[in-house]
């Protein structure tokens, strides 16, 4: 299996002996299975000074990250789009694909983490200090390719205790992390949409090569600026990109994605995406184990 890296570089709330903002580089693997022991993923952090926040000093970093691994990574994912251009340039002399994207769930975890725990407990740590960043604009959902348009969908639950198995399901694309790494115990709840298609593979390879994210209902109001016509559901992918999956016409449907969206909160934001050829299928073309995380 491939290795995959979680990195991010940003601001901390400790200053320096002059008083500046630390930076602090963190890397982390990826979970990329439902098995993967957590405690064994590698983590590599250090910190950085104001005046050496560039590429040189990322791509540096992540070469020692790199010389300490038991083995390189074969791509790194990362969230924060303000420093794209930083980080994009710093893998690629690294000789490290890179590529944005909103599945880093170790690394949410383990920023979190430090926020409660570690930073505090640091000399000049701002206890209030914030870690104010430029906000961008997320572009207008697009309309999924027709070739690659379901046939039908469905709204469903599954326990979490089902998804022990989910190493023998026969799954051609996919990804997967532990569930207790979200806090989910084996009696919760976990929502999901089935998608069936007679392209259920080539719908699912190109799902797979745009890096899901989770999944979402939109209302009319919408999440940005604009106003949606109608309430949909929508498939967030990469770092940024959104496609409608399905425009939620009927009362029933908008219930549905109502009710889901409730499942996902009460499972700690994780569902499940999956693509079949048809209702009686026993694979799935694809199947994610997603978590909307707030990356912001």
């Amino acid at each position: 299996m491939a290795t995959t890296w979680e990195l991010d570089f940003y601001s901390c709330p400790i200053l320096d002996e002059q008083q500046k903002k630390l930076w602090e580089v963190l890397i982390c693997e990826s979970p990329l299975d439902i098995k993967a022991e957590t405690d064994s993923l590698f983590r590599y952090a250090q910190f950085c000074p104001s005046n050496q926040v560039n590429s040189a000093s990322l791509r540096q970093a992540i070469e020692a990250a790199i010389a300490q691994a038991p083995c390189p990574p074969d791509k790194i994912r990362f969230f924060r789009r303000q420093m794209t251009n930083m980080i994009t340039k710093a893998c690629e002399d690294a000789g490290i694909p890179v590529y944005g994207s909103r599945r880093t769930i170790a690394l949410h975890q383990w920023m979190d983490d430090r926020e409660k725990n570690y930073y505090p407990t640091l000399p000049n740590y701002q206890e209030k200090a914030t870690n104010p960043s430029v906000v961008l604009p997320f572009p207008n959902p697009a309309q999924l390719p027709d070739a690659l348009i379901g046939q039908q969908w469905a709204f469903v639950t599954l326990e979490a205790g089902a998804f022990a198995d989910l190493p023998d399901w026969d799954i051609g694309f996919g990804e997967s992390f532990p569930l207790d790494m979200a806090g989910v115990s084996a009696e919760m709840r976990i929502p999901g949409v089935i998608i069936f298609s007679s392209r259920a593979l080539p719908l699912a390879g190109w799902m797979s090569g745009l890096d899901v994210a989770y999944l979402r209902y939109e209302t009319q109001s919408g999440g940005n600026s604009y106003r949606a016509p109608i309430p949909r559901l929508l498939l967030e992918t990469g770092s940024s990109e959104s496609w409608v999956l399905a425009n939620l016409t009927t009362d029933t449907q908008q219930t549905e994605a109502k009710n889901f969206e409730q499942a996902k909160r009460d499972a700690q934001n994780v569902h499940f995406l999956a693509v079949q050829s048809d209702p009686n299928s026993e694979s799935f073309a694809g199947f994610w184990l997603l978590q909307e995380l707030n990356l912001a």
